[in-house]
């Protein structure tokens, strides 16, 4: 069975916030999928870029006027 977990990490400065992350990430179970909202901007670059970097599963799944969703999937 798939959890979710939940990051907010709006008014969240770089590069804190792709620290969070990592950290969120190193906690997730497997089959478990981190849900995070962030703002747009630089913190959204850093953050994305940082994923892709890691070859981490994720997509956007909704936007804001000033910030995004994204779900990250654990499959490890």
């Amino acid at each position: 069975m798939t959890s979710l977990k939940y990051l907010d990490l709006k008014s969240i400065p770089c590069p804190l916030n792709v620290v969070k992350i990592q950290l969120a990430l190193e906690k997730l179970s497997k089959n478990q999928q981190l849900i995070i909202e962030l703002d747009k901007g630089e913190p959204e670059e850093m953050v994305l870029n940082h994923l892709k970097e890691k070859g981490v599963l994720f997509k956007q799944i909704k936007q804001y006027e000033n910030f995004l969703k994204i779900k990250i999937f654990n499959e490890n």
